[in-house]
């Protein structure tokens, strides 16, 4: 058999970390990039390198001849849709410039989308989403980037895929897009203070269809994708198989937390919590929690936008199950399984 070796860029996120964790299960050599870099251990090491910078990129990767896979897991934040473009489509273009001339034996690059591709973050869609549905005006950088790999596929050895899953779940610090962690903060802040837990999102947001997708069931599909014939070239929807509305979650989600669940009120996450970051270093200090700073334990701007969505947000996966991908997660389940996880770390009360 041969030994796969799999060059995971955005290995500090979520979706990034949690893929290096299957990957090692499944016994493959890993180098894990990231601004920050990490800590080496096993078949795990890891480079630092800011890919917006080519040079640093070139010269970083230069030495990178046994990666096999390419799992494309970055992303940098812009204040608008249109400034997102140019950063991501130059990140993924270094990456692929620097690694495709001296990786001889690439077999597959893994590109990380979302429901972007299919205008999820602009108002009401098409739903469920299917991967064959027509494009949007853009800007899109999600589908700059697949464009980009496509037309580097003309003629090459290796293959790619695209995986589109939901809203991501899984344990990371420092994310930009981790709603878990949002909700396990507001919870357990609205416990300290003594108050219900309120839904904080639009009225319509409580009560439409939506899905989330576990981080360790993307790392499987995404190494599913990059290891099977049938999926090359080609996109997929990934989510956990089950739909729900936040006014049936929500007062599961309390349940956990201990707090009672008071009539949903919409506000602001990002301006409400702005002020949170004394109470939060106090609940640290009196919970016996890791020292972690308030600006890296959560995003509330990203709840904010997940908690907006007041229309359905939901994609069809049945196209990854007639090519292979059979795993599924209760959403439910997840959600505890996570908090109990984060609470064990203690990374929350």
């Amino acid at each position: 058999m041969t030994q796969h070796t799999a060059l995971v860029i955005g290995a500090r996120g979520v979706i990034g970390g949690n893929l290096i964790t299957h990957l090692e299960t499944l016994g493959w050599d890993v180098i894990g990039l990231s601004r920050r870099g990490g800590t080496d251990r096993g078949a795990v090491r890891h480079i630092a390198v800011d890919l917006l910078d080519r040079n640093a990129t070139m010269q970083a990767l230069r030495g990178l001849t046994e990666v096999t896979h390419v799992f494309y897991a970055a992303y940098q934040d812009r204040p608008s849709w249109a400034e997102l473009v140019a950063p991501n489509l130059a990140m993924l273009t270094n990456v692929v410039d620097a690694v495709e001339p001296v990786a001889t034996h690439l077999e597959h690059i893994s590109l990380m989308q979302g429901y972007k591709v299919y205008g999820a973050h602009l108002g009401p869609f098409a739903t469920p989403a299917k991967e064959s549905d027509p494009p949007h005006m853009p800007p899109e950088f999600n589908v700059d980037q697949q464009q980009f790999l496509e037309r580097r596929r003309v003629g090459a050895s290796w293959s790619w895929s695209a995986l589109r899953p939901s809203v991501v779940a899984g344990i990371g610090l420092g994310n930009p897009m981790n709603l878990a962690m949002v909700i396990a903060v507001y919870a357990s802040m609205s416990k300290e203070l003594g108050i219900p837990l309120r839904f904080p999102g639009r009225p319509g947001a409580y009560t439409s269809l939506i899905e989330m997708t576990d981080a360790d069931l993307l790392a499987k599909a995404t190494v599913w994708a990059a290891t099977t014939e049938d999926a090359r070239d080609q996109a997929f929807n990934i989510t956990n198989g089950d739909l729900f509305r936040w006014s049936s979650m929500w007062p599961k989600i309390a349940a956990f937390f201990d707090l009672e669940v008071a009539p949903p009120l919409e506000m602001q996450l990002a301006e409400v919590m702005a002020d949170k970051e004394a109470l939060w270093n106090a609940m640290v200090d009196r919970h016996g929690l890791v020292a972690t700073p308030y600006r890296d334990v959560s995003s509330w701007t990203f709840g904010d936008f997940v908690f907006s969505w007041d229309y359905d947000v939901i994609a069809d996966t049945s196209k990854s199950r007639r090519a292979g991908f059979h795993e599924y997660v209760d959403t439910e389940t997840m959600f505890l399984g996570i908090f109990q996880e984060l609470r064990e770390q203690r990374l929350i009360p």
